[in-house]
């Protein structure tokens, strides 16, 4: 089961790292709807290349995490990784879920923009799955 919770983990993130390398190269699909917004639609940040870019490698290796997880490949990775590294990673995804009370997560107040509207009916419950798969693969590791 932790193979299996593993590879799917390293799927998701290997794409949503892959998203982000495509807007880093300039796409501009689905941009419209990752950015938070006033309840006006006007973005509440201004988000840089280099964060882009460096958002796209965490994710990649967090896929690559959960490949060496999974048993498929073996690569020694530090022990601080195996020690803290797979308790951090589900408990931030966790906790995007829970999200800011304003603008992201479950309870969020602002509801009514496009971002709002793409965050409770995808972002939330992916992060909140990422962040279960995580733990119980934690669970089950012991």
């Amino acid at each position: 089961m932790i193979t299996v919770l593993s590879t799917i983990l390293f799927a998701v993130f290997s794409s949503l790292g892959f998203i982000h390398f495509y807007w880093l190269l300039g796409g501009k699909w689905g941009l419209e709807k990752v950015i938070p917004t006033k309840e006006n639609q006007t973005s509440t940040l201004s988000i840089p290349k280099f964060a882009t870019l460096i958002v796209a490698v965490v994710l990649l290796l967090f896929g690559l995490i959960y490949l060496v997880k999974s048993g498929l490949i073996n690569v020694q990775i530090p022990n601080l990784v195996t020690k803290y590294g797979y308790w951090i990673i589900p408990s931030v995804l966790t906790l995007r879920a829970i999200g800011d009370f304003k603008y992201v997560g479950f309870f969020k107040k602002i509801k009514n923009t496009e971002f709002a509207k793409a965050d409770s009916k995808w972002f939330v419950p992916l992060c909140l799955i990422i962040g279960i798969f995580g733990i119980l693969i934690q669970i089950m590791n012991k």
